[in-house]
């Protein structure tokens, strides 16, 4: 199965300001997961960017990264109001899957030793692994691994986590060369983020023209 492809209208583990507006640039591109960070734009227009999203037949995505447990709350409300088919991030807590259930929304919550903003990943690899496995077993839908954020073996964290956890898998951030995408082809996680590679032109000049770059190379 062919890894999906989600756009995040983020720069830096921000939403860029002007994402209403390069969303309805790029509508008509080949991505179907669409989505951007709880930080900084207000509620109300993060619903009515995810509102054009759904009139456009998108699957909608918050990722919060967020560090504690409330924030991490704070966080799924807004994607709740927000409309949001999919929560990721947030360090993994009862409650904040118990909220994902009772709202419909899929959950994907962090692993390993996370922080700062950009993100920064740590942690051995088994422990992962083992860290994904309790989530899931607990009712989490996936997990959003940090893969090309990691202080370790990148690499290797991807191949294992997609090769040891039978649940989908998003590898989030830093996908910024072709080379990066050779390996996720190879791997074969459920998905894949791209965001501020995209606004820096590294997969070609206009956004709706590298989100089309990428998914034919996936595809190919």
């Amino acid at each position: 199965m062919t890894p999906q492809l989600i756009v995040m209208l983020t720069h830096h583990d921000l939403t860029v300001c002007n994402a209403y507006e390069v969303f309805g640039q790029c509508q008509f591109s080949k991505a179907q997961y669409w989505g951007f960070k709880e930080q900084p734009l207000p509620t109300a227009e993060m619903r009515r960017i995810y509102a054009k999203m759904k009139d456009c037949g998108k699957t909608t995505v918050m990722e919060v990264v967020a560090y504690s447990k409330e924030e991490g709350l704070e966080g799924a409300r807004m994607a709740a109001q927000c409309g949001s088919d999919i929560l990721m991030g947030t360090c993994f807590d009862d409650e904040i899957l118990a909220f994902c259930q009772d709202h419909n929304m899929r959950y994907m919550p962090f692993v390993g030793q996370i922080s700062g903003r950009p993100s920064v990943l740590e942690g051995s690899i088994d422990n992962m692994v083992a860290e994904a496995r309790r989530y899931i077993d607990k009712g989490a839908y996936g997990i959003d691994l940090l893969g090309y954020r990691y202080t370790g073996n990148a690499e290797m964290l991807i191949s294992e986590m997609t090769n040891r956890t039978e649940a989908p898998i998003c590898v989030a951030g830093s996908i910024d060369s072709y080379e990066r995408l050779d390996h996720i082809k190879q791997t074969q996680p459920w998905a894949f983020t791209i965001g501020s590679a995209f606004f820096e032109h590294r997969f070609g000049s206009t956004i709706a023209g590298q989100i089309d770059a990428v998914c034919d190379y996936l595809n190919n």
